[in-house]
């Protein structure tokens, strides 16, 4: 049925029930899974505010990236522990919906397995959560968990 399930990963409680349901369809279906945090790029002008920090003088973006490459390597090593061998995981940046759907189109996942309510910002409050911006661009099923 599926071969291949994405699961966006943002380390949230509910990005684990995600991780955790996606893992159940694969386990069914024998998908591989795939694991994508997203960070949000920065401006120069945000970026220029990391000046302002003296213990921690690293670009913004930089910061973003590692933090990002952290919470994607625990939810690979999570589904490895799990029994899963066909599971590879991303760390992509930009808008968070749009580069989620992008990602599984040029990916050929079949599925994706997102957590209802993730680590946004209040943007997520007003605009819309994550999960139903993917749901309504999404060409491809998409379960919320």
């Amino acid at each position: 049925m599926f071969k291949s399930i994405l699961v966006p990963f943002d380390g949230s409680p509910n990005a684990e029930k995600a991780l955790d349901k996606a893992m159940e369809v694969a386990r069914l279906t024998e998908a591989a899974l795939t694991i994508l945090t997203v960070y949000r790029h920065h401006s120069m002008l945000e970026a220029s505010l990391s000046m302002v920090r003296p213990n921690d003088p690293g670009n913004l973006d930089d910061i973003m990236s590692a933090h990002a490459t952290e919470v994607a390597d625990y939810a690979k090593k999570h589904a490895i522990e799990a029994g899963f061998s066909r599971v590879r995981a991303f760390v992509k940046s930009g808008p968070t919906s749009r580069t989620i759907v992008k990602f599984a189109k040029e990916h050929d996942n079949d599925l994706i397995v997102i957590g209802s309510r993730g680590m946004g910002s209040m943007e997520g409050y007003l605009l819309g959560s994550v999960s139903h911006k993917v749901t309504g661009l999404s060409e491809v099923p998409v379960l919320v968990v």
